[in-house]
């Protein structure tokens, strides 16, 4: 570091002098500098100069923003410089002009509190003739002409008094304080040299290095000149051009208009094909009339263009545990759709260029799905839109219309990314299952393109007519069911189902989300309302059967919507008793003393909301014969479908009535056909069917059905009527049927188990190839339902018919119960017993 070389010191006596540290700036001997002093120490120093012999140690701090300097921030050299003048300003600094004399070296430091006093040597230059010298002396004034002639900022007076030096020290000290531009380490470093030769070959260096420098910037200034020149000159014939057109009526201001869009596409960062094509549609739109059709049609198009985020990224966040935090935070369970989310975070952290994967989250109305998707955008940092497919029936409105007429106008997708402003936005395709078509074409076929990420690449969109990259957005969909989804199009998305919530999981995310939310959007406070979690198991239980949230958020709206009511009203009677005014206002509502106090327990829900709109479970209150509980899956999540059969005296007619839909009937059909086929195992007549009409009925025959899983349901309570023997009312069933009696699988296991469940059903009967599914379903569920898997009916109906205990010695052991047990593998202890 410059101050630490061993410099050679004078034989001199040592001298005692005030320091003053300097700030970016060196002082040369020989020069004259004028300096303005802040620092309270620096100015003491001056004083205690001015007291003595006006002579002061100048030297420079090593870093320019160290306010408070100590010995180790100061250079170790410096120069012994005298004050010609000193001036005290208004504002308390010191103005002062110092002459620089001779270099000295600090030895060490006396007095560092009120101000800096030093002992110091001065340093004794070494002079050196000869021929050598003077071509050095002659080089450097020759080189330093050079540098006057480039830098315009040094009066050409400088060289006058330059040609006159011959002494080689005082020439190199005063070159050093013209040259602005020298690093202040470089600066010390010569002020340390003090070999005067040495001193002028590194001055030389660091001049010819100048000279290149400026050599270069003479070059540019004289291109951008040119440039500048050019550009005005076209500047002026545009104007011109302009001005004539004007006068002829050709053209009005709409000039400044195509002028400013040329800008804007120079300025913006897009791909060069769209930037060309963009000029080209620029050119068009100067050939034409302003007023015209024509005109307006390119004008939106190139509008539209620019205002695309063609190379725009969000930057993401990668961060796998703020995104688990976030998810968390924002949905309760759903744990399948948040693993699938952080997985595909932590892969995106690996590898830098991923496709973005299409998922595709199906599940009954208000269980989450879009608020999920929004707090996706939050986790990865991205952009957020949502673009609704419902009745959608043009693949225009996919695609966008061609530019043909007046109105026409991009697709949803790249509408939604002009509105999100970025290219790599998180896109939700909400209900892709209620996309419809007609002559206009199918929608679902043109997102065959957007959604695969092979192809979507190099979309194109049939306004803009130019590909666009939709590979790096992040493509979500929603839907109620997967039936209505085309086959091609739901081969493109990876498929997570999000079934319906339990009790429990209902009663966590009211507490923690829903009843909050809902006491801040209507104008309440936790400390004016109080609502009880036994009152948010009433409403779950009692008013609301779904799937998901939904109904539970607007009857909790609905109950403090109540609350604020009736406490403003109060507030309303009181105000205008004290005052007889019989205007409210807003201010004489607002009071520090009206605060609500409101407890909402269980009880209290009925003075809200009126009677129980539901009884908790389905099933029936006792065994019955000929009447089986049966799951369905709807919509909006499972259900619980009862099966009645009756035998009336007939001649074999079968009637099957509850708006029940083909497969549904077939399903019918094929029970009793097995039943006849067991006919004699069973201990029924073998002709029963000739003298007997059959009846089999669905309740609730005003909403359709359809589907094989009622199969076991209805062949249960077949048997039931024709052998007497009553169902038990624990029990609830769902499986497909074939002739031979084998049960087969169904779909939807968990939303039906999790219908069960709020049925209060103690045991369900499931295909053994079912079994499978149940790692999906919740814990707490599994512990509460007992889950029995069969593989033909035969193990069905040992399970759900109720039977004559065998242990109970006042009873005759049923016979038919004994063949069953013959053929099933399942044991006694895990049948249902009549008690």
């Amino acid at each position: 570091m410059p101050g630490d070389s061993n410099t050679p010191v004078s034989d001199s006596p040592v001298i005692r002098i005030p320091l003053l540290p300097l700030r970016d700036i060196l002082v040369f001997p020989s020069t004259v500098v004028p300096l303005f002093v802040g620092r309270e120490k620096s100015i003491q120093a001056l004083e205690q100069a001015m007291a003595s012999n006006k002579e002061i140690l100048l030297a420079a701090q090593i870093k320019a923003k160290t306010n408070e300097p100590t010995p180790d921030d100061i250079y170790k050299v410096g120069t012994v410089s005298t004050i010609l003048q000193l001036l005290r300003l208004p504002d308390g600094t010191v103005k002062v002009l110092v002459e620089g004399q001779r270099r000295a070296k600090i030895k060490e430091y006396v007095q560092t509190e009120e101000f800096f006093f030093v002992e110091a040597e001065e340093l004794v230059e070494v002079p050196s003739d000869g021929v050598e010298n003077e071509a050095l002396l002659r080089t450097v004034k020759m080189s330093f002409d050079n540098y006057v002639r480039l830098n315009k900022r040094i009066p050409p007076e400088m060289l006058l008094s330059i040609a006159s030096m011959d002494d080689e020290s005082k020439l190199a000290d005063t070159l050093v304080a013209h040259l602005n531009n020298l690093k202040l380490q470089d600066k010390q470093r010569l002020l340390e040299e003090v070999d005067p030769a040495k001193r002028l070959e590194e001055l030389y260096g660091y001049i010819q290095s100048e000279i290149e420098i400026m050599r270069v910037e003479k070059k540019i200034r004289a291109r951008v000149k040119r440039q500048m020149e050019k550009t005005q000159k076209e500047y002026y014939l545009n104007e011109q051009m302009q001005a004539i057109q004007k006068e002829l009526g050709d053209r009005d201001d709409g000039r400044n208009e195509v002028s400013e869009l040329e800008t804007q596409i120079k300025k913006k960062k897009m791909p060069k094909e769209v930037k060309e094509r963009l000029q080209k549609e620029c050119k068009k739109l100067k050939q034409m009339s302003p007023m015209s059709a024509e005109a307006t049609v390119v004008r939106n198009y190139i509008d539209t263009a620019l205002s695309l985020p063609w190379d725009e990224l969000s930057e993401e966040i990668r961060d796998t545990v703020f995104a688990e935090d976030v998810l968390n935070k924002d949905h309760f369970g759903l744990y399948k759709v948040k693993d699938r989310i952080l997985e595909y975070l932590s892969v995106r952290t690996l590898v830098e260029h991923m496709k973005g994967p299409i998922l595709c989250l199906v599940g009954p109305p208000g269980v989450g799905k879009t608020s999920l998707a929004r707090s996706i955008a939050s986790a990865t940092g991205r952009e957020f839109v949502r673009v609704s497919l419902g009745g959608v029936r043009d693949e225009a409105e996919i695609r966008g219309h061609r530019r043909t007429y007046i109105g026409s106008m991009p697709g949803k997708v790249i509408l939604a990314l002009k509105k999100a402003g970025k290219s790599n936005p998180l896109i939700l395709l909400d209900e892709i299952d209620k996309l419809s078509q007609d002559f206009r074409g199918d929608p679902s076929a043109a997102l065959l393109e957007v959604l695969d990420p092979e192809q979507n690449a190099t979309f194109m969109d049939h306004y803009l007519d130019l590909d666009y990259d939709l590979s790096k957005v992040l493509f979500l969909a929603t839907a109620n069911s997967l039936h209505t989804i085309p086959g091609p199009l739901l081969d493109r998305m990876e498929v997570i189902s999000l079934a319906g919530y339990t009790e429990e999981e209902k009663l966590s995310i009211a507490n923690q989300y829903l009843v909050p939310k809902q006491i801040k959007d209507n104008g309440l406070t936790k400390q004016d309302v109080q609502f009880q979690p036994k009152a948010v198991r009433e409403l779950i239980r009692y008013y609301t059967r779904e799937s998901g949230v939904r109904s539970l958020e607007r009857e909790v709206a609905a109950v403090l919507r109540k609350v604020a009511r009736k406490h403003l009203r109060k507030i309303e009677e009181d105000r205008k008793a004290e005052s007889g005014d019989d205007t409210p206002t807003k201010e004489k509502l607002i009071l520090e003393d009206n605060i609500i106090k409101e407890k909402i327990t269980d009880k209290s829900i009925a003075k809200y909301l009126g009677p129980r709109k539901f009884r908790i479970g389905l099933q029936n209150s006792e065994h019955e014969v000929g009447l089986c509980t049966g799951m369905a899956w709807t919509q909006v999540g499972g259900d619980l479908l009862v099966s009645e059969v009756a035998i009336i005296p007939g001649k074999g007619k079968l009637t099957i009535t509850g708006k029940l839909g083909e497969v549904m009937q077939e399903s019918a059909q094929a029970a009793l056909s097995y039943v006849r086929s067991r006919a004699a195992f069973l201990d029924i007549e073998e002709d029963f069917y000739t003298k007997v009409d059959i009846h089999i009925h669905v309740p609730e025959g005003a909403i359709p059905k359809d589907g094989p899983s009622a199969g076991i349901t209805m062949a249960t309570a077949l048997t039931s009527a024709l052998t007497m023997r009553p169902v038990s009312k624990d029990v609830a069933m769902t499986g497909e049927i074939t002739l031979r009696g084998r049960v087969l699988p169904i779909g939807g296991l968990k939303e039906k188990l999790l219908a069960a469940h709020r049925g209060g059903i103690k045991k369900v009967i499931i295909p053994i190839d079912n079994q499978k599914d149940l790692e999906d379903v919740p814990k707490n569920i599994l512990k509460e339902v007992t889950i029995v898997p069969v593989e033909n009916v035969d193990n069905v109906l040992m399970h759900a018919l109720v039977w004559k205990h065998p242990d109970d010695n006042n009873s005759v052991q049923d016979e038919l119960f004994e063949r069953l047990k013959e053929v099933t593998e399942a044991e006694i202890g895990d049948l249902a017993f009549a008690h």
